[in-house]
């Protein structure tokens, strides 16, 4: 099973999706994005192979245990874990740090984490993080600019990346929707993982973030290369497969107490 989804058209069929409550019509589809129902059948045949999607009489739908609920709800989900992974994370930067955070709950609660530290030098794509940090203890936050989305209030358009461009950070803090042995890091969205591949490239130290609860999970897009990821924090111990997917790629286990 492959649940690397870097496949533009792919990800185009998954927002429609989305968009649409979670299932729709193949000729809904090819009418939205303006292709043949061929092209929608071949790419919903390899979506649903991965276990991304489900194709049922003339219609697909999203496998419940991929979609991803607004950040809103997310927030107020493995609170107390993540107020620890918040800690656990803010224990790591230095007054004075540099660092991207984006726009998962988990850097949420980094960010909250962080509201002690001084002279902090932030980029981020999130509206929450930086009205967090913004105008105290002398921080710099600089926000990713671009149309924001509307449950997350992320922003990831071309003025988003380029800002993050331009930067050289010590610290990508970076949020996951899933962490499996066999694919590595995943997101549930292709945009986020190529702002947060960006955003890798731009710092010098890569550090993914995820609670307990997303362990042994999937989710439809991988977050590759998992080698440049230098540390991972979570609240619980993987499991031996993780584990030793964690020592083949080389990054370090931090355990939040």
């Amino acid at each position: 099973m492959n649940l690397n989804t870097t496949n533009q058209r792919e990800d185009e069929i998954l927002r429609e999706i989305l968009s649409a409550g979670g299932s729709c019509r193949v000729s809904f589809l090819a009418k939205q994005l303006g292709v043949s129902l061929e092209t929608i059948r071949r790419n919903v045949r390899n979506m649903e192979k991965r276990e991304i999607v489900r194709k049922v009489h003339g219609g697909v739908h999203i496998l419940e245990d991929i979609l991803e609920p607004a950040l809103s709800t997310r927030l107020n989900k493995e609170v107390d874990a993540k107020e620890r992974l918040g800690k656990a994370v803010a224990n790591m930067i230095s007054e004075g740090d540099s660092l991207f955070l984006d726009i998962g709950s988990t850097t949420a609660y980094v960010a909250s984490a962080l509201k002690h530290h001084h002279n902090l030098f932030v980029v981020t794509n999130s509206v929450f993080v930086a009205h967090t940090l913004a105008s105290q203890n002398n921080n710099k936050v600089f926000m990713a600019g671009g149309e924001l989305r509307p449950h997350d209030g992320g922003a990831f358009g071309t003025e988003a990346q380029d800002l993050i461009k331009r930067l050289n950070v010590r610290f990508a803090i970076l949020s996951v929707g899933a962490v499996n042995a066999e694919f590595g890091f995943m997101l549930h969205d292709l945009q986020e993982a190529n702002l947060a591949r960006l955003a890798m490239d731009h710092s010098q130290i890569p550090v993914v973030v995820a609670d307990g609860e997303k362990l042994d999970k999937r989710a439809p897009v991988s977050l590759v290369d998992s080698r440049d990821i230098n540390v991972f924090v979570t609240d619980q111990q993987p499991s031996n497969e993780i584990m030793e997917f964690l020592s083949l790629n080389e990054i370090d286990l931090v355990l939040a107490e």
